[in-house]
């Protein structure tokens, strides 16, 4: 089978995570994997397997005005028509909202079978206004849509009349991580962590204001951010005020982070919105207790509050300082939550993504139309199974 898959870029963030791992787990099932990309180079963050075709297409350009923006757009499916043409896809699927636009309209009359994916919520701006317009026009076209979770599907699907499924994104981690027990971390020293990309959504604002009422309660204890992002000046500047300092740690992006969650002994998830929450179920995967705002759409997916994590009302900080005072004061609670964490991959393990992924594709190729029921949902309990990935191949952009 030969697959196309479309995103903005291969820098850092959750889509192109969730798509280096769907390219690296088709490419070991020994499909014809492509990959496009609107940059003109750079990338990828993650690693991509040695037989995935990367090609930049170099439409990344920025519009200062209406009608630029449209020349640009219109330029960018014509490019975008012309190297899925070349490439000549059995299925064609596309991540996140702009990019599900162009695609859509880049593939009319082509005939092939096109997966659209979303991974987050808009932003209320008048550019982000226009794409939604143009998604409750345009989506319809989709063979389908695919969410992450049963919510993120069920809000999009009040304006958008397009065929739906919810298949999670997979998690995957090094298998020698996925275990419970003692900690890593220096002898008689503990540790929070938080990952994701340092800007408003994550609300590591709101963790550091958490933090700050618990620090003085737990004096051995610090926390280290994993991430970049605008805004490490401006939380940098909030921890000092919040005299922090020395408590906080901003680690910025790690290639690897793997073996700093294993170190850790708590990990908190202070995101105000998710599409799904992947550093949250990596962290879970690697054996960590976990706290989070309960906020729209992902956590409530991958916690299961009280047994393998704790859910606190969203954005709610004297909630998510309490909970978290009261697990690093309490390590039989933080083991309880530990031992059954890992667990998260018997639902969200790659393998099982991939199997949805490819029961989607079988039943999409063999009708060439939408045959799965409007409400079509994958129960997110029957996802297991995990895989590897390996270097990449790439090319030019065309």
């Amino acid at each position: 089978m030969r697959i196309t898959l479309v995103i903005s870029s291969l820098w850092g963030g959750g889509a192109e995570r969730v798509v280096s791992l769907l390219a690296n787990g088709w490419a070991e099932e020994g499909q014809d994997v492509s990959l496009l990309t609107l940059e003109k180079e750079g990338g990828p963050e993650y690693f991509i397997h040695d037989s995935v075709e990367i090609r930049h297409l170099g439409l990344s350009h920025v519009s200062n005005h209406f009608l630029e923006g449209l020349v640009h757009n219109l330029r960018r499916i014509w490019v975008l028509r012309r190297a899925i043409r070349h490439l000549q896809p059995d299925i064609v699927v596309s991540f996140m909202d702009q990019n599900n636009v162009l695609t859509l309209l880049a593939t009319c009359g082509f005939g092939t079978p096109v997966v659209i994916s979303e991974h987050g919520d808009l932003l209320p701006d008048d550019i982000r206004r226009i794409w939604s317009l143009l998604r409750r026009v345009v989506y319809p076209l989709a063979n389908m849509l695919v969410c992450p979770n049963s919510a993120s599907l069920a809000r999009l699907r009040t304006s958008i009349k397009v065929p739906g499924i919810v298949i999670a994104n997979p998690v995957v981690v090094p298998p020698i991580l996925r275990q419970g027990g003692q900690r890593a971390g220096p002898a008689g020293t503990f540790f929070l962590v938080a990952m994701g990309r340092l800007v408003r959504g994550k609300g590591f604002d709101l963790l550091l204001a958490a933090f700050s009422r618990v620090a003085d309660r737990h004096p051995d204890w610090s926390l280290t951010i994993i991430g970049k992002g605008p805004l490490r000046s401006e939380l940098e500047e909030q921890s000092a005020a919040l005299k922090l300092a020395g408590r906080v740690h901003f680690a910025g992006e790690l290639a690897d982070p793997f073996p700093m969650l294993r170190a850790a002994h708590l990990f908190v998830f202070s995101s105000r919105s998710e599409g799904f929450g992947n550093a949250l179920a990596e962290a879970m995967a690697c054996g960590l207790p976990v706290v989070s705002f309960d906020c729209p759409e992902g956590p409530r997916t991958i916690i299961r509050d009280g047994i393998d994590g704790i859910l606190v009302p969203p954005e709610d900080v004297i909630a998510l300082a309490q909970a978290m005072d009261s697990l690093m004061a309490d390590s039989g609670a933080r083991a309880r939550l530990a031992a059954r964490a890992p667990e998260v991959i018997l639902r969200f393990g790659q393998q099982r993504i991939l199997f949805l992924w490819k029961h989607l594709f079988s039943q999409l190729l063999t009708a060439r139309t939408p045959v799965l029921r409007k409400n079509s949902v994958l129960r997110r309990e029957e996802c297991k199974g995990s895989a590897k990935a390996a270097p990449h191949r790439q090319t030019g952009a065309i």
